[in-house]
């Protein structure tokens, strides 16, 4: 009797411990099942020129990623800077590192991600969102789903939005008298005919004394300067028609220097005011990436 129970306690111990192996395998199991299913999350890429100007970079791409990120809970953002000027700068002076679009997408690779949205926050389709497509495109085979988002300004209705939403936006100081110019950048690409059509939106939407000018291209500084003297404006407001309130708006629109926008426009006889606020500050133009952050999602589900 005495061994009988001696052998019941001695399988009763080895049954207990298999048990608890068993638990100890299912914890690790269920572990690894958790580490692949967050490895396998769902990213939006949201891809930027940059900016070494921090505050406004926060205000700007981290308001939109921020934006993006509240309304997709279910995928995780991340951020890719197209400049590596910028990147290779904020690495030297702030010790910031940032990916640029090859190293994110190395990086999502490496991670195991399958499904991919990628948003960049570039105002029109120039050479930069040609290059972030390009690029794009050559990983296409590494992901299973995999859209692209459209820029800022894309269909009628973004033009449409953009401009009442800027009218809005500018409303304490758009009096009579007053005109309010937008400085964009400018580019060499068939897309700068976005600017002439955004000019065209503001007429549509009689805000005739909204002008649109851009540093590199046409309207230039002297198509401003000439319609401002034939409309007998008194006053000019100068905006960035930008993401970004960057090195364009701090230096090339409202700096110090002779051949400003300020300088030049002042020196034609108009009393001038910067307002250095890019337009990816503007819960409007948030609400617009995150639109088109959908309408990307949407493509993956046809």
């Amino acid at each position: 009797m005495k061994f009988r129970n001696i052998l019941a306690a001695a399988l009763a111990a080895v049954m207990l411990g298999s048990l608890l192996a068993l638990s100890g395998c299912s914890d690790k199991t269920d572990k690894n099942d958790k580490d692949d299913k967050a490895a396998a999350k769902p990213v939006i890429l949201v891809v930027s020129f940059g900016t070494s100007y921090n505050d406004s970079r926060d205000k700007t791409i981290g308001a939109i990623e921020k934006a993006i990120e509240a309304k997709y809970t279910d995928y995780e953002v991340r951020r890719a800077f197209t400049s590596q000027i910028i990147i290779d700068k904020l690495k030297e002076r702030d010790g910031l590192e940032i990916d640029n679009i090859e190293e994110a997408l190395d990086r999502l690779v490496a991670d195991g991600v399958k499904t991919l949205v990628v948003q960049p926050t570039h105002v029109m389709s120039g050479y930069e969102y040609d290059d972030v497509v390009k690029a794009v495109n050559d990983y296409s085979d590494k992901f299973d789903a995999l859209a692209i988002g459209a820029p800022l300004l894309t269909s009628d209705e973004d033009y449409t939005t953009l401009a009442k939403a800027l009218v809005t936006e500018t409303a304490d100081y758009n009096a009579e008298g007053t005109a309010i110019v937008f400085m964009g950048h400018g580019t060499e690409h068939e897309s700068n005919a976005t600017y002439a059509k955004f000019q065209k939106t503001f007429l549509d939407i009689d805000a005739n004394n909204y002008i649109i000018g851009t540093v590199e291209a046409t309207p230039s500084l002297d198509d401003v300067v000439a319609e401002l003297k034939a409309k007998n404006y008194k006053k000019v407001v100068l905006e960035p028609l930008m993401v970004v309130a960057g090195d364009h708006a701090n230096n090339d629109m409202a700096g110090d220097e002779d051949d400003s926008w300020k300088s030049v426009i002042t020196k034609e006889g108009f009393e001038v005011e910067c307002v250095l606020k890019g337009m990816g500050e503007l819960t409007s133009v948030q609400d617009m990436y995150v639109a088109h952050v959908q309408d990307a999602i949407d493509t993956l589900q046809k």
